[in-house]
């Protein structure tokens, strides 16, 4: 139930209580429309008139419900005793009003008038008729009323409870809506500065190595100049598809939405940054399986990652990649022999152990073996063997 749906069950009290009243006059006007007997009394516009008062107070039964009972029950003796007009099937403005005091009043209020309208209905009955069964019948009546006015408390508390509830799920659903958005955005962030943070580095290696090999040999000039296109259409494509995933209404001319890098994938990257003059090699060792696209794409992108900064600020000559497959983890090793371990505040490497991190893994940084380069391992566990799929090397 939606929170405007519990308002609207509950607004307006005064229009509903002034529709009670008009309901109940509606019925204690019947009597006197009817044709009646010769031998019972006149209907006349005096009794009338002192039983559209016993109605009136009715409009105010929430603001006062104890005077409004007293009131009616003051007027319904003086009708009784004072005017001989014709009577009720029903005593309908005291019904009313003993409800409202039910389900208003305090407890000792309400124990303290229970007894007095017993008392009051006792005696009203007793001097019409000696008839037990309608002595207990308008016992029962009033007992009604009475269980009606705390069924409506228990109703308005629930309709209080759905009303709080659904405010805490509009609530909660709209800070898990939020917490959604930072990390799709957090991850967006990682995507596009691996894309653009590896294609651009090979590309100006690429071109810086251009002009000289253009003097010297102009085969390896054309082979960079050959890698710079083919590592900037690679780059394009990548991004078409991330931007054409974010579009909300893809048309069929719109980017092609193409699978997320994988391990297959790892071959092909490795030999563009060889084609930037670093000598790359690549080893799988273990069992080779398949551990899952997500994890696919985070071990892709760490790598991706790693021999950007690679190329960008070790200065090395070589570079060597290791993916193990051990029985309970995943673990990718690559190791340079660059100038020594850096500082490791970049981006690029907070964001291998924010990928590292997402899937209960861990990433370290720091010098490679014996002091000299720089090594990046990260570890990723529960990936359990898949043999029906393998990874090229």
């Amino acid at each position: 139930m939606r929170v405007r749906d519990v308002r609207a069950l509950t607004a307006g009290p005064f229009t509903v209580d002034l529709l009670i009243a008009l309901l109940v006059q509606a019925a204690v006007t019947m009597p006197f429309v009817v044709p009646r007997a010769p031998e019972l009394p006149a209907a006349t516009w005096t009794s009338y008139g002192l039983t559209t008062l016993l109605v009136l107070p009715l409009i105010a039964r929430r603001r006062a419900p104890v005077t409004v009972l007293i009131a009616v029950l003051a007027a319904g003796g003086l009708y009784k005793f004072a005017v001989d007009g014709p009577g009720q099937p029903l005593p309908y403005t005291g019904l009313v009003a003993f409800y409202t005091v039910a389900e208003l009043s305090s407890p000792p209020k309400r124990i303290a008038i229970a007894l007095v309208t017993a008392v009051a209905v006792l005696a009203s009955t007793g001097l019409d008729s000696t008839d037990l069964r309608e002595l207990l019948f308008s016992l029962f009546v009033f007992a009604a009323a009475y269980a009606f006015g705390r069924l409506a408390v228990t109703r308005k508390a629930y309709l209080r409870a759905v009303e709080d509830r659904a405010r805490q799920l509009e609530l909660t659903h709209r800070i898990e809506a939020e917490q959604a958005a930072a990390r799709e955005r957090a991850r967006i962030a990682r995507e596009m500065h691996d894309i653009l943070s590896h294609a651009v580095s090979l590309m100006i290696v690429q071109a810086e190595a251009g002009p000289v090999a253009v003097r010297t040999a102009p085969d390896r000039a054309e082979a960079a100049f050959d890698a710079i296109s083919e590592t900037g259409r690679d780059a394009m494509v990548q991004l078409r598809r991330m931007l054409g995933v974010l579009r909300e209404d893809e048309g069929p001319g719109g980017a092609p939405r193409r699978p997320q890098p994988a391990l297959a994938g790892l071959p092909g990257l490795v030999e563009r940054v060889r084609g930037s003059g670093l000598a790359v090699s690549y080893e799988v060792t273990g069992a080779p399986r398949t551990p899952g696209p997500a994890v696919e794409t985070t071990v892709y992108r760490m790598v991706q990652e790693a021999l950007t900064n690679v190329v960008r600020h070790a200065d090395a000559e070589t570079v060597r990649i290791r993916l193990d497959h051990g029985s309970e983890e995943l673990t990718l090793t690559v190791t340079d022999d660059g100038h020594g371990p850096g500082t490791g505040t970049g981006l690029g490497l907070v964001g291998i152990r924010e990928r590292a991190a997402a899937h209960g893994g861990t990433a370290r940084t720091g010098p490679g073996p014996g002091g000299r380069g720089f090594e990046v391992r990260v570890t990723i566990p529960g990936t359990a063997p898949d043999r029906r799929a393998g990874v090229g090397r």
